[in-house]
């Protein structure tokens, strides 16, 4: 284990908290997975970059790590708020498909998206359905106590737990003002936990239960399916910062009710030690919304010519607590920032091949780093040892190359396998082939060195106009690149 201690900023305190495990020596994280009714959008899966990076740093400080992700094929409304329709039945309604083959389709897609952007595969799975009988056996544990039924199904009672709200700084009497107004509801704040098939209605899912036939809340499933894999309480329960307003307090007053637990002085009394949220990537065209049409999903971002881990690299310059604001210009010169890790890196090879060798403390720059994914997982300045370790010549090769190796461990960039080559996607736009390019490329060189300039221009023109950028005297040496 690493020698400085690990701090993290827990949003139950809204204070930073050095971790201190609940089993000596294992972190039991659980995150928030996806609701499988569409494709994700890049700020969904900024989320799970987060975790990614949380994850790997609890390896890293030598902790055996056991990492939760939840996909949601069922209960999760149209509006957080805990209003609307189930999504999953909307979608298998608009597309006139199967809601097992809906979940299926989007799920295959969002874990797509995780091999694609690097984000290691989680200890567990967890599937929504497979714990509906689970799910039922919680509620009924809890019912007597801290729930009431109306028509439309059985509610949770938010009164009957202490501190309800916190999580959110919830501080009026009407708790959050997005709460769906349900007839005979005690507290405006109260939800469901289990919502009744309404008469004269099928659903393609629904199961029998002791408060007629139905489906769970959004809210219980991740209550039980993080209780049931990790156990109570267990170390760090993750997600976007959108959770922390209205899901994560459900959560922490079922895991309250569950667990026979008081008030959240004691962090442990909601189910897990720490609560962490990433921020939001912004997007000022407003195509980061779903329900905008073509809205921003990592596949269009390949469509365009940007290697996946361009985003990773995005997501990773900023501090996951802080909003990250989403430009093409901005992705670009993520791109950019990685090609110049990727040659830093071949060049070590090549002084490695060379048998270039010394002596240097490159020790200072791993606990520089410890230093820096310590305090909080700040990747930003991690980012910066990390190219300081590259970039200064007096370190032998050999030593820079496993200190490189140790750093991206935690910041997943695939720097000991990916190649320059690698970086260059072609556009699904474009019309011409690498191959075409190359020769092209190669003829005009020949021009530039015979000072045929008027040939040299000639050929530029042709490429530029096929969507290929030519870049002279680039620094990277990267030559060309191809458009949109």
């Amino acid at each position: 284990m690493t020698t400085t201690p690990l701090h993290l900023f827990n949003s139950l305190t809204r204070k930073l908290e050095e971790f201190q495990p609940v089993h000596p020596g294992e972190a039991r994280v659980y995150t928030c997975g996806p609701t499988v009714y569409n494709y994700p959008h890049i700020g969904n899966m900024r989320a799970y970059v987060f975790a990614d990076v949380l994850g790997r740093t609890l390896s890293f400080k030598g902790y055996d790590l056991t990492h939760v992700i939840n996909i949601t094929d069922v209960g999760h409304l149209t509006d957080d708020a805990d209003a609307g329709e189930d999504k999953m039945e909307k979608m298998a309604a608009e597309r006139a498909q199967s809601i097992w083959d809906i979940a299926r389709h989007y799920t295959e897609a969002y874990w797509a998206d995780v091999k694609a952007l690097n984000i290691r595969q989680p200890a567990r799975w967890t599937i929504a359905t497979e714990f509906v009988p689970a799910m039922i056996e919680f509620a009924k544990g809890i019912a007597d106590r801290h729930c009431y039924e109306l028509d439309s199904g059985l509610y949770f009672d938010v009164s009957t737990v202490a501190d309800y709200g916190r999580l959110a700084r919830a501080h009026t009497d009407e708790g959050e003002g997005r709460i769906e107004t349900v007839e005979g509801k005690r507290n405006a704040a109260d939800f469901a936990i289990w919502r009744k098939t309404p008469p004269g209605e099928t659903r393609q899912m629904e199961w029998d239960s002791p408060w007629g036939r139905g489906a769970p809340g959004w809210h219980l499933e991740c209550s039980v399916m993080s209780g049931e894999v990790l156990g109570f309480p267990f170390d760090i329960h993750t997600g976007g910062i959108d959770h922390r307003e209205i899901h994560h307090p459900n959560e922490i007053a079922q895991n309250q009710a569950h667990c026979c637990t008081n008030g959240l002085d004691t962090a442990e009394n909601s189910g897990a030690r720490i609560w962490m949220h990433n921020n939001f990537l912004v997007e000022r065209s407003g195509k980061m919304s779903k329900s905008s049409g073509e809205f921003l999903r990592l596949q269009l971002l390949i469509d365009k010519g940007y290697h996946p881990l361009a985003y990773r690299m995005l997501c990773l310059q900023a501090h996951y607590r802080s909003e990250l604001e989403f430009s093409w210009e901005g992705l670009g010169a993520a791109l950019t920032r990685l090609k110049r890790l990727v040659m830093g890196v071949e060049k070590l090879r090549e002084r490695e091949e060379k048998g270039q060798d010394g002596t240097f403390d490159v020790a200072k720059y791993i606990r520089a780093f410890d230093e820096a994914i310590s305090q909080d997982i700040n990747t930003s300045e991690a980012l910066t040892v990390l190219e300081l370790v590259i970039g200064v010549s007096a370190i032998p090769p050999v030593q820079a190359l496993d200190a490189v190796e140790k750093i991206d461990a935690v910041l997943g960039l695939e720097l000991s396998s990916l190649a320059r080559a690698d970086l260059r996607i072609r556009p699904k736009a474009a019309t011409i082939t690498e191959a075409e390019i190359e020769a092209t490329f190669a003829a005009r060189k020949e021009a530039r060195a015979a000072k045929d300039f008027s040939t040299s221009d000639r050929l530029r023109d042709e490429l530029a106009a096929k969507g290929v950028e030519v870049m002279d005297g680039d620094p990277l040496g990267w030559d060309w690149r191809l458009g949109e």
